[in-house]
């Protein structure tokens, strides 16, 4: 059972500041685009923060495939030791790339977390504790799946750090939930016409996930494992809108509504 933050929590993570609390997903399609590290593209993703304004906690794809050029491997590891052995080499190449976009404008951290720190009661509320003193701290927490170490996450149990972004959101109360990929949101089939954004999606179907296209070839997720965690986030009481991290002003034109596919948050229970 997956739990959720408690309604006191919001106020003490926010520790009285203004602003708002954006967690932001960046997909392996967007960080390495044929196993090599994108950096121009990430700085141009970070230059994008108002860090002097806003708290911001990034949930990182692409440890995989930066340990793919790591270890001069042409294809995506079919075997578990040998994508544990990526993610661990990728992940120290990950957060070096972090610290340098960062540096000279906030300390980054990371966090390597599993399925089990959202369904231990004990491990949550530590997760909370660390994400509330980090943030009170003027951190940036940089957010992964524990890929070299737990199987589970390698075989499936988050999709592509998409759920793994849902469930953080909703743990640390966010404002917003921003899944950056490369194509401008979720595209509906048009005939022989170019496929159609759909703006806003209130409540996700059966019939819409019908339509979702197949999974990169670098990552684990794909359109509809974007959708779903979209679901969950909004239902958490998160905005969420799936942007194109190609985009100049993917940050301020997603929360604007310019671009991307928007999931309104549904009240809670």
């Amino acid at each position: 059972m997956l739990l959720t933050a408690s309604h006191g929590a919001r106020e003490n993570y926010l520790g009285g500041k203004s602003g708002m609390r954006i967690v932001i997903k960046i997909g392996t399609s967007l960080i390495a685009p044929g196993g090599e590290i994108d950096t121009h593209l990430l700085r141009g993703i970070v230059d994008q923060f108002d860090l002097s304004r806003n708290e911001y906690l990034i949930v990182t794809s692409g440890a995989i495939a930066a340990g793919m050029s790591g270890l001069n491997l042409k294809k995506r590891p079919g075997d578990v030791p040998r994508m544990q052995a990526c993610a661990a080499v990728g992940q120290s190449k990950l957060m070096h790339t972090y610290e340098r976009l960062f540096f000279g404008k906030k300390v980054v951290a990371q966090l390597l977390l599993s399925s089990d720190d959202f369904t231990s009661a004990v491990r949550y509320r530590n997760l909370q504790n660390t994400l509330a003193e980090l943030l009170s701290l003027g951190v940036v927490p940089i957010v992964n799946e524990n890929d070299s170490v737990s199987v589970r996450e390698l075989e499936g149990a988050f999709g592509d750090n998409d759920e793994l972004s849902s469930l953080l959101a909703t743990a640390v109360k966010a404002d917003w939930l921003l899944l950056l990929t490369n194509v401008d949101g979720f595209l509906i089939p048009n005939g022989d016409k170019k496929p159609r954004l759909q703006r806003t999606i209130r409540k996700l179907t059966a019939a819409i996930e019908a339509q979702c296209d197949g999974r990169s070839s670098l990552g684990r997720g794909g359109m509809i494992s974007k959708l779903r965690a979209a679901k969950l986030a909004s239902e958490g009481g998160v905005h969420v809108a799936i942007v194109s991290g190609r985009h100049p002003q993917s940050i301020r034109y997603g929360i604007s509504r310019k671009i991307g596919t928007y999931f309104p948050p549904r009240r809670r229970k």
